[in-house]
């Protein structure tokens, strides 16, 4: 045997060992990698489904928050209304007596006045004479013997009417309602 063969026989034993080495580091570290990209990437994949979480939150809190202050809005306007309503009545009652011809043209203007600012402000009266008697848009003040023709329960006579604003009841009539003795 050669001198450089037999040095070189184990050099070449130990380029190998190194070369095996190597490659058992180099998919060692792809694997590492492999598994800290998966890993990152459903670390991206949770963060991203927390976000939808949060913006669909965040969209459910924007509409609560309108509707509150729709209704917040709609009670204000309920209550301003309210206090007018009387002031509506008076001028009504007013315009029932005979009296000046021009004191009544005024309060009829005012009246119309009024009711035009009602009804910009979707306020709309309802009037239950001769309806049968409805506990959500009525109260009944008083009752009176059923008249011949009339059905038990009628609306005779308003004393107030029903005011309504939109869908709701801003103020329910009082009634006077036909019921046999």
């Amino acid at each position: 045997m050669n001198e450089d063969t037999a040095t070189s026989a184990p050099a070449d034993d130990m380029a190998g060992v190194q070369n095996g080495a190597a490659e058992q580091a180099g998919e060692g570290a792809d694997s590492t990698l492999t598994a800290e990209l998966a890993a990152a990437r459903a670390k991206a994949e949770e963060n991203y489904n927390k976000f939808l979480y949060a913006m669909a939150d965040f969209e459910n809190y924007k509409k609560r928050i309108e509707r509150q202050l729709g209704d917040i809005a709609l009670s204000g306007k309920k209550s301003v209304l309210g206090k007018i309503l009387p002031v509506l009545d008076s001028l009504e009652r007013a315009v029932a007596f005979e009296d000046s011809d021009g004191l009544r043209n005024g309060l009829q203007a005012t009246l119309r006045m009024f009711e035009t600012a009602l009804a910009g402000e979707g306020v709309k009266s309802v009037s239950l004479k001769g309806l049968p008697f409805d506990p959500r848009l009525a109260e009944a003040i008083a009752t009176q013997p059923t008249p011949e023709g009339v059905d038990e329960g009628t609306v005779l006579d308003e004393a107030h009417k029903a005011y309504t604003i939109g869908d709701e009841v801003l103020r329910p009539a009082q009634v006077v309602v036909a019921r046999n003795p």
